[in-house]
């Protein structure tokens, strides 16, 4: 049996989440449930618990702020949230779980299995680089965390060249000629990196603007990436593309 808390200030969200756990993952049981950020520091300082389901957006202290102020971090951890693009957005680079609201029956059941699974805390550094993301302006972030089939890589912006998408999978090449096989779309990746020296090109294709050496003009083209490499340029994004490459 894992131990669970819920940190929500929303005794609705709260109260179904819990009849969630309790119905659909026999294998949770909730034995807190925190309405603020700084009952919840409480709780999480002088309990132990496995598995921790923490809301973002608290008043007065948020859950990118709690997670700051708690000496340790030595549990699972599943955000829940609304839509906030700017929190994903840092929730994916770290590579985290989050499930959206209102919270989906089979997508809490997978997080929870994947939790249990894994049963163990974010690595150090994937709070780091949430932590980073959510204080730090845009180009500032240097690196990303990616789940791979081998287990979870940290990687350093620029050594990406360019994403290949693969059904479910995005496949991402590597400065060092090596290859990841990434637990992730290539749309999920693209809204990752959007904010960097990255463009998608294709719809099969994102690639690193900074590794392009050569554009082959054609109906759309072809761009030789650093790496030698030769990656299609759909017609549709070719402006889009020679504006980022010849800037005014």
């Amino acid at each position: 049996m894992i131990n669970a808390v819920i940190i929500d200030d929303e005794p609705h969200c709260c109260e179904v989440l819990a009849l969630l756990l309790e119905k659909y993952c026999p294998d949770v049981r909730v034995e807190a449930i925190c309405y603020s950020a700084q009952e919840a520091l409480r709780v999480l300082t002088s309990g132990n618990p496995q598995l921790v389901f923490m809301d973002i957006e608290m008043p007065h202290m948020n859950g990118f702020q709690l997670l700051e102020q708690l000496p340790r971090v030595n549990f699972g951890l599943i955000f829940t949230t609304s839509y906030d693009q700017y929190a994903i957005k840092a929730i994916r680079f770290s590579a985290l779980d989050y499930l959206l609201k209102p919270i989906d029956r089979e997508e809490l059941q997978m997080a929870v299995r994947k939790a249990i699974q894994r049963l163990q805390s974010p690595l150090p550094q994937q709070l780091e680089i949430l932590l980073q993301k959510f204080h730090q302006a845009t180009g500032q972030i240097q690196r990303i965390a990616l789940p791979t089939m081998e287990g979870l890589q940290l990687i350093s912006l620029d050594s990406i060249i360019s994403c290949t998408s693969s059904s479910n999978y995005t496949i991402i090449a590597l400065k060092d000629t090596s290859k990841l096989v990434v637990s992730r779309t290539l749309k999920e990746i693209e809204e990752m990196l959007e904010e960097h020296t990255f463009l998608r090109v294709h719809h099969s294709h994102i690639v690193n603007l900074n590794e392009i050496r050569r554009y082959i003009r054609g109906e759309g083209g072809n761009l030789v990436m650093s790496d030698g490499s030769s990656i299609d340029v759909s017609r549709s994004r070719k402006d889009a593309l020679l504006k980022r490459l010849l800037p005014k």
